[in-house]
């Protein structure tokens, strides 16, 4: 597994775990070297204990070196990040086509390469090219088998999926992919086998399918607020529709995260170079960054004032909850607007603060969200961790400036019991309370 990033160490955990024999290779050896500690780099519920137990049981090592890993392998999963390329918002392949390089030198007898990170179509291509060019006598073959892993659910998301999809046409290597997925089968996961250029777009359209759907609710948030409306019962109107599904039809602050906003730019390049340009993704991209810049406007609206020398609480800075990823989240464009308005803001989040502090040094850390609140004029809830669905309401109430404002952008507050509480209460898509 090349790669030790979210898809790669959660991935060769879980194959472990199927009881194969896996080693994570990375060119980072301070990584590495945490890893043989046992340290995790990243925050996943339940993966600290995965990797642990299968390192006990031997199934699972790590490497910097990758060449005695690839030669013994019967599938070599590259895993490496594709983040947009500066400049014009393709995926940067840099990584991908680095490792692909890596890995020919060392390959020794029929051996599988597969492409697990998220890649524009043609990207198997270019990388069997690669390949074949420096080994022409090399037995390998390039599937793609992209990851629909969901952070603070991913264990569970590898272990019990929805579907397995595997681009290739070769026999072997589809014989392969079967036997490292047989476990599954218990479970009756279907297997999607399918050329290897369709595997590469079903992960994409799959993204931009699940980032419209948000944009979408979002947009009839706009209208309910207007018309007064309550979006969460016509999401639940329309998601019984099982035609459409209630998933992904929660109103917020705009998407985030690793894979919907690069996955989604990545798509529209793409319809671009092949001159069939995506215009629904195009308009969903740009709703959705306009959006996470605006919900600062709803902070204002609710104080009925500016921001000016007013300081504001903010709960939840990941962009999703159980992770600690801030890559995309909605909390940076928020907090910038905020700062840029006058504001001065404090933050809580569970398990996000050592990373958020890479990318917003300059704000005020607090333990916990009563600390944040403390002398706020506005409490901002903005990524819905379960710790902030049951807050002691009367403590906020006192720790907060004289007339409590909470801009709640998750919804998960009912607007009647916050008002009869005495907070002026602020939501999305819902009607506003009275008491404003």
């Amino acid at each position: 597994m090349i790669g030790t990033g979210y898809v790669g160490l959660v991935s060769g955990a879980c194959f472990a775990d199927f009881g194969h024999h896996v080693i994570c290779v990375d060119k980072d050896a301070d990584k590495i070297a945490a890893l043989q500690r046992g340290e995790m780099p990243i925050y996943e519920p339940g993966l600290e204990d995965l990797v642990a137990a299968n390192v006990k049981a031997g199934r699972l090592s790590f490497a910097t070196d990758l060449k005695a890993p690839v030669a013994e392998a019967d599938a070599v999963f590259i895993a490496v990040g594709t983040p947009s390329r500066r400049g014009d918002g393709h995926a940067d392949l840099s990584y991908v086509y680095a490792a692909a390089k890596e890995i020919v030198g060392a390959l020794d007898g029929f051996t599988v390469v597969v492409t697990k990170s998220t890649v524009p179509v043609g990207t198997g291509d270019e990388v069997e090219r690669i390949i074949r060019e420096a080994r022409p006598d090399a037995e390998a073959a390039v599937v793609s088998n992209p990851e629909f892993l969901r952070e603070g659910a991913a264990i569970q998301d590898f272990k019990h999926p929805d579907r397995i999809v595997v681009g290739t046409e070769d026999a072997r290597a589809s014989k392969v992919m079967a036997e490292l997925y047989r476990p599954l089968y218990l479970n009756r996961s279907p297997i999607v086998t399918t050329g290897r250029r369709t595997a590469e777009l079903i992960k994409y359209a799959a993204n931009a399918f699940l980032a419209t759907k948000i944009t979408f609710i979002n947009e009839i948030a706009d209208l309910c607020e207007r018309v007064g409306a309550d979006v969460q019962e016509v999401a639940r109107g329309i998601g019984l529709d099982n035609r459409i599904g209630g998933k992904f039809l929660h109103a917020g602050p705009g998407y985030g995260g690793s894979c919907f906003p690069k996955d989604t730019l990545a798509l529209i390049k793409t319809g671009q170079d092949f001159e069939a340009p995506l215009r629904i993704v195009e308009t969903v991209a740009s709703v959705n960054e306009i959006r996470k810049r605006a919900m600062a406007r709803k902070v204002t609206a609710a104080l009925g004032t500016n921001l000016r020398g007013k300081t504001v609480a903010i709960l939840g800075l990941t962009f999703k909850p159980n992770t600690d990823d801030m890559r995309d989240a909605p909390s940076i464009p928020l907090i910038t607007a905020l700062h840029d308005m006058g504001a001065t803001v404090r933050a809580y989040d569970p398990v996000g603060m050592e990373q958020a502090k890479k990318v917003l040094p300059e704000l005020t850390y607090c333990e916990d969200a009563y600390e944040c609140a403390q002398g706020a004029a506005a409490l901002v809830i903005v990524t819905e961790w379960e710790q902030f669905r049951a807050l002691d309401l009367d403590r906020l109430k006192t720790a907060m400036a004289d007339k409590p404002v909470i801009v709640d952008l998750r919804n998960i507050y009912l607007p009647d019991e916050m008002r009869q509480r005495g907070f002026v209460y602020e939501s999305v898509g819902r009607p506003r309370s009275n008491g404003h």
